[in-house]
């Protein structure tokens, strides 16, 4: 009987271009160079920070939002923190860009905001023009007046508190709770 000689498997060899680390977008600039699929995928990273502030944990959150728990490590690894057993958290604030929608006078436009800390205060507006819209309650945008948030190139914007003017924009459809992002999840 011949035997067949064995042939020893062949290896792939490894690529000589080891994956590149994905670039977070600084600015809007970097943001809309995107493609809508890469826009879409730091929304998605983005709001898991958001659950994971809220107490959620990165896979709680990860699976939520539909993104693998990995995504969100190599493309925001620096605005979290690896404990001692192994588990992810949040750090307290973070600079990641946010493409957000803030109203101005000629309707709603969006913004690019950077910073947990700035997106807060512009969730907590949000919340507060809701409160006039439906409640007709005004005692929590009063300390909103005269209150900027600063953009992701340094302008300043300033926020709408003018009841007349929210009021003219929510009666045109212009404001709705679902705008506070700029794009759906």
């Amino acid at each position: 009987m011949n035997k067949k000689p064995q042939r020893k498997p062949v290896r792939k060899q490894k690529s000589h271009h080891p994956r590149r680390k994905p670039s977070p977008p600084r600015t809007a600039e970097q943001y809309f160079a995107k493609s809508p699929r890469e826009q879409d995928l730091w929304d998605r990273i983005v709001s898991v920070h958001s659950k994971m502030r809220s107490g959620a944990s990165l896979q709680e959150a990860s699976r939520e939002i539909g993104i693998a728990p990995k995504t969100v490590i190599r493309w925001s690894g620096k605005a979290l923190r690896r404990a001692s057993d192994g588990r992810y958290t949040p750090k307290r604030s973070d600079r990641l860009l946010r493409v957000l929608m803030l109203p101005f006078p000629d309707g709603v436009r969006e913004v690019a905001i950077i910073g947990s800390r700035q997106a807060t205060t512009v969730g907590e507006y949000w919340n507060e023009v809701h409160r006039v819209l439906e409640i007709g309650d005004e005692s929590g945008l009063r300390k909103f007046r005269g209150k900027k948030v600063t953009d992701a190139n340094g302008n300043k914007v300033l926020l709408i508190t003018d009841l007349a003017e929210l009021r003219r924009l929510g009666f045109a459809g212009e404001l709705s709770f679902e705008s506070l992002y700029a794009r759906s999840m």
